[in-house]
This record gives C-alpha cells, sequence and structure tokens, in this order.
C-alpha cells in the first residue's frame, strides 16, 4: 500500500511527516496517522457536540504565586508571610538547585506584590532563606555551581549535630562525575536530578552520554539495589505523599531551570462537567460513583471491565488495539453501556474484542479533562523536546508521574501495565512496543478539550515526540512509579526537624513527660515477658491480624524484610492462616516517616539505623 508522506489536518493544513521521527520508522508512524484518522472520524459521527476546555493565560506573577501554594510555600508571601516556621522546616531540606527555584519565584511574586502596591508586608527574598541558614552559622547560597554536595551533604541536621542519616548524597558522588552521570544501565535516585542535570551541564566535556533518541531498542535501565528499600508509588501514608507531591514539584521545576526553560502549569477555567453516566464523566465523579457499589475501589469499574473483556478473548489476536472497531456498532454500544452498566443488565456477550479496544480508547479520549491532567498534559508533551538526553527524559517523567492527582495516576498505571501485557504476545499480534505507543499516543496527547485548531496542527509536528514519550512510558513504567530516594530522604528530614521544633514547645515538653510517665507506671503494673525491655541489636515486630501477634526479631547484616514476614506466616499457633505471603507487607510506621510499605528485599538493620525509633507492624495493604 502507497502512503503519502503528508497528512492533512482538520483545517486543511499540510505536515510533512517524512523527517518528523528520530527512532521510529515510517511503518510505525503509519499506524499514528492512521490512529489521528480513526478518532477524526469518531468525532465527526458523534453529533454531541465537545465543550471546549478554556485554558486561562496567568496574569505577571500569577504562574509563580500559583507555583508557590501548590509546593506549599504559600506563607512565604501576602498577608499571613510573618507565619513561616513551617516553611523554615521545609527550606532546610531543599538542594541547592531546589532553593534556587524558589528563590527565583518569590523574587517574582515579590516584585509584582510591590507593583501592585500591596499593603502587608512584603518579605525580601533573601531573609526567607537567611531565616533556615542562621542556625548552620552559613548561608548555603550556592556559590559552588560544580559540585553536587549540599548543605544535607555535610553530615550536619539543623541545630549542627553529626547525623549522615539523611544525606542526600552517597559513596557514589566519590566516583567521577561523568562516569556516575553515564552510566548506560544505572539510574541513580540517591542525588536530586536537577544537581546532576547541574553537573552534566556544567562539565562539558565532551563525555556526556548518548541519547536514547536515535537508538531503535530502548536500553534496559536499571534501579542500583538500595539496602533501606526501594518505595514504589502508594507504600507512603497520606501526609508522606503530600510532602514528596511538592518536593517533586520543586525539583521538577529546578530540572527546568538548569536548561534554561520556563515549566508552566496550564489551569483550566472550570466548566460545567457530566455528573453520571460512563463516557465524559470526570474521573472523582466516575470512582465517586463507582466505591459505592465496590468500596475502596481506586480504578473506574468501567475502565476496569473493557480492559478485562478485551484479555478474556485473548491477547494474540493480530492487531489488536490498531484495528478499530466498526464505528456504527462502538457509538451503538456506548449508548447501551451508558444505560445498562450500572443496572448489571448490558450482555457482554455481544461486544466483539476490537469494539472493546475502541471503546477503552474512547473512554479516554472522551475524559472532560486529560488523562495526564491540564496542569501537566503540555509538560509530558514536550519532555522530548526538552531533554535530549534519555536519563533527564526519564527524571522528567518520574517527577510528572508524582505529580499526577491520585486517581489519574491509578488509571494510567493500570493502562500501561495492560499495554506491556499486549505487547508480551507481539510474536502474535505483531504489536511491538513501537506500535503500541503509535496507536495510544493520539489517544493520550490530542485532547479534544482544548478545541484549538493550532494545538491540533502542533500535535502534527510532534508526532514522533509524543509516541516516544508514550514508548518511555511503557517500557519504564517500574522506574517512573519509584519514589526517589533523595526525595524519601528530605521527608524523613522534614519530619525530623518537624519533631525537634515541636519538642522546644514547653506544653508539648509537660504532655510528653506525663504520657511518659504514665506509660512507664503502666508497664510496671502490666508487664509481662513478653513486653519485657527489647535488648540492643532486636526490634519486636506486631502482626495483629496474624496468628503470632508479636515476635523479637535479632537484626542480622542479611535479615531482610521478606525474611521476617515468612517467620510469621510460619508460625501456625490456634488459628489457621488465611493471609498468603503477597498479602501481607512489614510496614515502618513513625520516627522520621509517617508510614511506609517495605519491600521484601529491604535489609532491616540498614533501615533500622536510619530509623531507629520507628515501629514495626505487619499487614495488608487493605487494613
Amino acid at each position: 500500500m502507497n502512503h503519502d508522506h503528508s497528512k492533512k489536518t482538520p483545517d486543511g493544513a499540510s505536515f510533512d511527516r517524512s523527517g518528523s521521527q528520530d527512532s521510529l520508522d515510517e511503518l510505525s508512524m503509519d499506524d499514528y496517522w492512521k490512529e489521528l484518522e480513526n478518532i477524526h472520524e469518531t468525532r465527526g459521527n458523534n453529533h454531541v457536540e465537545q465543550v471546549a476546555l478554556v485554558v486561562k493565560e496567568p496574569d505577571e506573577g500569577e504562574l509563580e504565586e500559583e507555583w508557590l501554594k501548590e509546593a506549599g510555600l504559600s506563607n512565604l508571601f501576602g498577608e499571613s508571610s510573618g507565619d513561616s516556621l513551617e516553611s523554615v522546616v521545609f527550606l532546610s531540606t531543599l538542594t541547592r538547585t531546589q532553593k534556587a527555584a524558589v528563590e527565583k519565584r518569590v523574587e517574582t511574586v515579590t516584585q509584582t506584590m510591590r507593583k501592585r502596591n500591596k499593603q502587608h508586608q512584603i518579605p525580601d527574598v533573601r531573609d526567607i532563606f537567611r531565616l533556615q541558614n542562621d542556625s548552620k552559622g552559613k548561608v548555603c547560597d550556592g556559590s559552588e555551581p560544580s559540585t553536587v554536595r549540599t548543605s544535607e551533604n555535610k553530615n550536619e541536621t539543623q541545630d549542627g549535630t553529626k547525623g549522615s542519616k539523611f544525606s542526600l548524597g552517597t559513596d557514589e558522588q566519590k566516583r567521577p562525575l561523568e562516569d556516575m552521570l553515564c552510566s548506560d544501565t544505572d539510574i541513580n535516585l540517591e542525588i536530586s536530578f536537577a544537581e546532576q542535570a547541574a553537573n552534566l551541564k556544567d562539565t562539558s566535556v565532551g563525555k556526556m552520554c548518548k541519547g536514547g533518541g536515535g537508538d531503535t531498542l530502548l536500553p534496559n535501565f536499571r534501579l542500583p539495589k538500595d539496602k533501606t528499600g526501594t518505595t514504589k508509588i502508594g507504600d507512603l501514608a497520606p501526609q508522606d505523599m503530600k510532602k514528596v507531591y511538592s518536593l517533586a514539584l520543586i525539583e521538577l521545576t529546578a530540572l527546568y531551570d538548569i536548561f534554561g526553560t520556563e515549566f508552566k502549569q496550564q489551569k483550566a477555567v472550570k466548566i460545567k462537567t457530566k455528573d453520571s453516566g460512563l463516557f465524559g464523566v470526570p474521573l472523582s465523579v466516575l470512582l465517586e460513583q463507582d466505591q459505592k457499589k465496590v468500596p475502596g475501589t481506586k480504578i473506574p469499574l468501567i475502565f476496569q471491565k473493557l480492559i478485562a473483556q478485551i484479555e478474556e478473548a485473548t491477547l494474540e489476536t493480530e492487531g489488536l488495539l490498531r484495528i478499530p472497531g466498526v464505528a456504527t456498532r462502538v457509538k451503538s454500544l456506548c449508548q447501551e453501556l451508558e444505560a445498562k452498566f450500572y443496572e448489571g443488565t448490558f450482555n457482554w456477550e455481544n461486544v466483539k474484542q476490537h469494539d472493546a479496544a475502541s471503546l477503552l480508547k474512547l473512554f479516554i479520549r472522551e475524559l472532560p479533562q486529560p488523562l495526564l491532567t491540564v496542569e501537566y498534559l503540555k509538560a509530558f508533551q514536550d519532555v522530548q523536546s526538552e531533554y535530549s538526553k534519555l536519563k533527564l527524559q526519564l527524571q522528567a517523567l518520574n517527577l510528572l508521574v508524582l505529580l499526577l492527582p491520585e486517581a489519574n495516576r491509578d488509571t494510567l498505571k493500570v493502562l500501561l501495565e495492560f499495554l506491556q501485557r499486549v505487547i508480551d504476545h507481539r510474536d502474535k499480534n505483531k504489536m511491538t512496543l513501537k506500535n503500541v505507543a503509535m496507536v495510544m499516543a493520539p489517544n493520550l496527547f490530542t485532547f479534544h478539550g482544548f478545541g484549538s485548531k493550532t494545538i491540533e496542527q502542533r500535535e502534527f509536528v510532534m508526532a514522533a515526540g509524543t509516541a516516544n514519550v508514550m514508548r518511555f512510558m511503557i517500557q519504564y513504567q517500574k522506574l517512573l512509579w519509584t519514589i526517589p530516594k533523595f526525595i524519601i530522604n528530605q521527608v524523613r528530614k522534614q519530619n525530623t526537624e518537624s519533631q525537634k521544633k515541636e519538642k522546644k514547645d514547653k506544653a508539648m515538653k509537660k504532655l510528653l513527660k506525663k504520657m511518659a510517665y504514665d506509660r512507664e507506671k503502666h508497664e510496671k503494673q502490666e508487664k509481662t515477658p513478653n513486653d519485657a525491655d527489647v535488648p540492643q541489636g532486636v526490634i519486636r515486630v506486631q502482626a495483629p491480624h496474624l496468628s503470632k501477634v508479636s515476635m523479637a526479631i535479632q537484626l542480622t547484616e542479611e535479615l531482610k524484610a521478606g525474611d521476617i514476614v515468612a517467620r510469621f506466616l510460619s508460625q501456625k499457633s490456634g488459628n489457621v492462616q488465611t493471609l498468603k505471603k503477597e498479602e501481607v507487607f512489614l510496614y515502618e510506621i513513625g520516627g522520621n516517616i509517617g508510614e511506609r510499605c517495605l519491600d521484601d528485599d529491604t535489609y532491616m538493620k540498614d533501615l533500622y539505623q536510619l530509623n531507629p525509633n520507628a515501629e514495626w507492624v505487619i499487614k495488608s495493604k487493605q487494613s
């Protein structure tokens, strides 16, 4: 079959696509254009008028003001600028590049507010950072741009005591920097991405990593093993995830600043949307109505069912996801689902596999706001054009995934896992990673709600770029759902510093003293052999839902979290065990973390040294 090397946009503009891809061949690109044609045809057959989403252009300083609010630093300006104790704790944990990003935004907001002649006090940006540096006796002004060492790397805590536990750097800093940054397989999660990028930019010695843009096969990146455990999204308590969000936003902005580009969050003006139904309904509304039927569900039921319907046939069907369903039949099924899905009367036997795949893609496209959100869709689109090195692209994507709302992130994760399962059958279905990325990219990145022809034209120009981002998201999804260790370390330090400041309050001291006295008195009265003081090098692990509810565990160099869980499950006294190994996890609770689910390969002695005041509990993720 002959294909033209240009396609027409709906308004007739023509784009040459022969040179629009670096690593994607012409045949793969054909899948992209065909999918886009199918999307436009579907919209043409759908006579329901789409409501365009209005993206508001921010006024001067408004973007930076909103950014500071999103980062949890709104008390650095405005009427509440004097009450910045909480922010002082937060700022004390930032790296050099993160502080520079905050300073830049505060300075812009300050200048804007002065122009507006605000009556309340406007702090000087230098005073804000001097507050949290005074106790160290030295202002961290970032005057050493060629080093990744920060105030956190100097083994000093806020009160000047030794505390190497929360160092943002590791022994890897002793290696030559270009070797550390240019390893073909390893992704460094222990040092701030922006700090790594700053050093990569500063070296300029011709030893920079070769990007993945020109490679047909993507490299197999791996995460070097962390003895204190890898932290995945979903492993932390909500209060710590809130801190992760703020740090990820600042870190991503700092990464953009390093390369002289501006990170802009888009803002949509609120519009009226459907408050019931399946297609064209906000994720939050869908989940609210789904949780009435299935409490605790985090993924829309219709989304889950469509994926299950596709997989029920076989994932070996040739052209799966690429071959569209019959348009009239898909439209009819859509209407019937709207009427019968929640009643439980819809007959799924009538749904052919290609029709189910078309309905799945339709669901994604018809969301009133894109799955990647209005705020960050453009940032996802621009990842490849902003960063020439594949590692930098993955680091930016990692941070962007952390910034997505929970419902969007969970739904995206289920989608990517499904797409990988399709690719796993590529020998039969002929759907390789490139093919699947080509087909799915238009559904995630061409959002109808913007209602702008210039947006659609831009998508034609960026076709290969968005398809490559789609490839990266599928290929490296496990990496993208990992919370970088340097961010976890910052969260631990924030919690520690907050606890220190709380203890300085006299009322809190009295309360703690009274609680300690009452506890000691109670223990003397009720003490049993199992409650005896735990000796050095031993931890007490609680498992309230298992037959063996408590056990003293001797820490050794090789003891892992999975070993402790297995030891508990092997103890069968009284009740028969009902929980399986894959259903329960060891949790680190309290101390310098809110709550963290540990992966089985976490070395317990190393983690105990990092957080000696934690409690250890075995439970399921649902409890």
